[in-house]
């Protein structure tokens, strides 16, 4: 009931179907911050067939904090911050049990972090982003708005995981259990990458991305009802293929095109395993 009748207050406000005062608005966005820092309210949720659920109200939750939150003054006595009232710097504690290192690192108010996340110096996670248990954030890099991490993945360094709302999406990057993204990765545009898969590094993934699957033949893109989706332990690796026009072939010009080389086996599996001690 309490879902129910925040989606609905969400809706009307997004819409300017009713006024509201400004108590009520600050109201319901600092519970929408409350529910996301909890996780009690993701952008994006699995269902019992492995399926994912959008939740599309909660972009639009998070758009709402932007448009009704003033700018403020949120410094410290040894950084100067100046940012949106309802998402300042998430209040984590020693209880939470995430490992936090030293060095420039920032989680916004309105994520989900859970216990036994490391975050490397310097890394960012945004509004909305929910990273579960045993996951390392790597130097440099970003979880964006609303981006779904599972548990036990590791974010390379300077690896990108894309937001919703710059450029605007429908639905998050949803990064599922045991994947390994490899350094200065790029995965934009409500991308799926499904469990126990392996990107290598300079992997680049969109939603117009087209795919090839080596090993089945197969070209993997996305459609207007479906995500791109990376299959259950897919190995890719940066490739390219030839442009056959009459300039591309004069020119020796080709595309940037990632490629499926293997799935999952014994040697992947000790090249990638994770080192729990750091955890």
């Amino acid at each position: 009931m309490y879902i129910e009748s925040t989606i609905a207050q969400v809706e009307k406000l997004f819409n300017k179907e009713v006024e509201f005062a400004q108590s009520q608005i600050d109201y319901l966005l600092n519970q929408i911050v409350k529910g996301l820092n909890q996780g009690l309210i993701r952008a994006a949720e699995p269902d019992e067939n492995g399926n994912w659920i959008v939740n599309e109200w909660v972009k639009k939750a998070i758009l709402l904090i932007f448009r009704y939150s003033p700018i403020v003054d949120m410094s410290t006595a040894y950084f100067k911050f100046f940012d949106k009232k309802n998402i300042p710097i998430k209040d984590v504690k020693l209880d939470d049990g995430i490992r936090i290192v030293p060095g420039g690192s920032t989680i916004r108010s309105g994520s989900y972090v859970a216990q036994g996340v490391i975050c490397m110096p310097p890394m960012y996670i945004n509004v909305g982003a929910y990273v579960d248990t045993g996951t390392m954030v790597d130097s440099h890099a970003l979880v964006g708005t609303c981006a779904q991490i599972g548990k036990n993945v590791h974010i390379s360094a300077a690896a990108q995981i894309g937001g919703v709302l710059e450029p605007a999406g429908a639905r998050p990057v949803i990064i599922e259990d045991d994947v390994m993204i490899g350094g200065n990765c790029g995965v934009y545009e409500g991308v799926l990458i499904r469990k126990r898969a392996v990107l290598a590094s300079g992997v680049i993934l969109t939603g117009s991305t087209k795919v090839y699957d080596l090993v089945n033949n197969d070209i993997i893109t996305s459609s207007s009802d479906k995500p791109l989706e990376i299959p259950e332990s897919a190995v890719v690796i940066p490739g390219s293929r030839s442009v056959n026009t009459e300039f591309g072939k004069e020119n020796g010009l080709s595309i940037y095109t990632p490629l499926i080389v293997k799935y999952r086996d014994d040697k992947t599996d000790s090249r990638t395993a994770l080192n729990f001690d750091l955890r």
